[in-house]
């Protein structure tokens, strides 16, 4: 049997428009907490609650998107997000105070949530459902690349420039991102009377996707322990004496991820997500347990390279469980559910693991991090992995 293509034009376009969006909201993510203690000698709780602000603005309007989507159309809410968001990043130009600016993040994290659920409910309309596991796959590489390029970018933006810079090099990640949306093809799908009678009204299950709520609770919980290393890192390898060492983790897991990315897809494509998912909460809690321990150079960078494998794998086959158990018209609802709970994982990972390091210290902390993380692996299973065998995803 032939397999169905999957570089199509939109499977392209929409990629690059995922990655421009990342860069658009990691640009300014890793660099909002010193800009905000700079320019308006601000403490170092107002400086997290302005980067962490966005992230409320994503969840808030997550749930939302999830329904709307289906009455506004997935490309015309896609042109709505990236439109809002160029406009909210020009609107840093005049954040005078720490009051506009939290303004402007929460809103700007609801414009990053429209186009975000638009992009993901995209991607699931344009990949073979019998290669969802390689083409999500291959998507979320955009994510990974974000991850990378962005905090290496800003910091070297706003070390021999200034915060303007990096605000101009958000402007024009949104203006490409808004110039190629024209450029797709892909066609709204058309509810039959039947199913836009299930998405009217004001029910429940029409702003989150009851379906997709087992695995985005394990992903949310998995994200939680993946953000304890993003934003404990340079404190961490501060106290460890691996500052150096640590500037390029990130390069490394993110090499890894993109080496690793290919095969995960095909192996969730081949022998499904228990195939994939139970090794890779095993192998995430191993990254997490050397991180703790690190001691020299070979075992944090050991752990970035354990870290690329086990949560590239989970990231990746999270959002494509979600979308595989839902029929195409709720395919929103889904992709929007599980990033409603990602986002909340990423959001209270700080203030948990933050709260648990002057009781354990840091490398407790990250121990009981990686505890919690292989206890995942009962979560797993009792959510969604001991049905897989008895149930069938949804076809197209």
């Amino acid at each position: 049997m032939t397999k169905q293509k999957l570089w199509t034009r939109d499977f392209v376009i929409v990629t690059v428009e995922n990655f421009l969006i990342a860069m658009n909201f990691l640009l300014f993510l890793a660099v909002m907490s010193k800009f905000v203690t700079d320019r308006f000698d601000a403490s170092t709780t107002l400086a997290g609650l302005t980067a962490g602000i966005f992230i409320i603005g994503a969840i808030f309007v997550r749930p939302l998107c999830g329904r709307w989507i289906h009455h506004v159309g997935q490309t015309k809410m896609l042109y709505v997000g990236v439109a809002l968001s160029l406009a909210l990043t020009l609107a840093y130009f005049v954040a005078n105070s720490p009051g506009v600016l939290l303004v402007i993040r929460f809103f700007h994290g609801a414009a990053f949530g429209v186009a975000h659920v638009a992009t993901g409910t995209i991607i699931a309309a344009v990949v073979p459902r019998e290669r969802y596991g390689e083409g999500l796959g291959y998507y979320t590489l955009s994510q990974i690349l974000g991850n990378a390029l962005a905090p290496f970018a800003a910091l070297l933006l706003i070390q021999y420039l200034n915060f303007d810079a990096v605000t101009i090099a958000c402007a024009i990640a949104s203006g490409v991102g808004l110039a190629i949306i024209p450029f797709l093809s892909v066609k709204d799908l058309e509810l039959t009377d039947e199913q836009r009678t299930e998405v009217e009204g004001f029910k429940l299950s029409n702003y989150i996707e009851p379906a997709a709520i087992p695995i985005a609770v394990v992903g949310m919980v998995i994200y939680l322990c993946f953000t304890s290393i993003i934003t404990f890192l340079a404190l961490y390898a501060q106290e460890i004496g691996l500052v150096d060492t640590a500037s390029v983790f990130f390069l490394v897991y993110a090499t890894v991820v993109f080496l690793a990315r290919p095969f995960v897809g095909r192996r969730f494509d081949g022998k499904g997500e228990n195939a994939v998912m139970y090794p890779a909460i095993v192998i995430l809690a191993i990254a997490l347990a050397i991180f703790s321990q690190a001691r020299n150079s070979v075992m944090l960078l050991l752990s970035a390279i354990i870290l690329g494998v086990g949560f590239g794998a989970v990231q990746a086959s999270g959002q494509t469980i979600a979308v595989k158990l839902v029929p195409p018209h709720r395919m929103g609802l889904a992709t929007s559910t599980f990033f409603m709970f990602a986002d909340i994982g990423v959001g209270i990972g700080p203030v948990l693991c933050g709260a648990a390091i002057p009781h354990l210290g840091y490398r407790g902390m990250y121990l009981a991090v990686a505890c919690v993380t292989a206890g995942c692996l009962v979560l797993y299973w009792a959510l969604h992995g001991r049905r897989v065998g008895a149930s069938k995803t949804v076809t197209r």
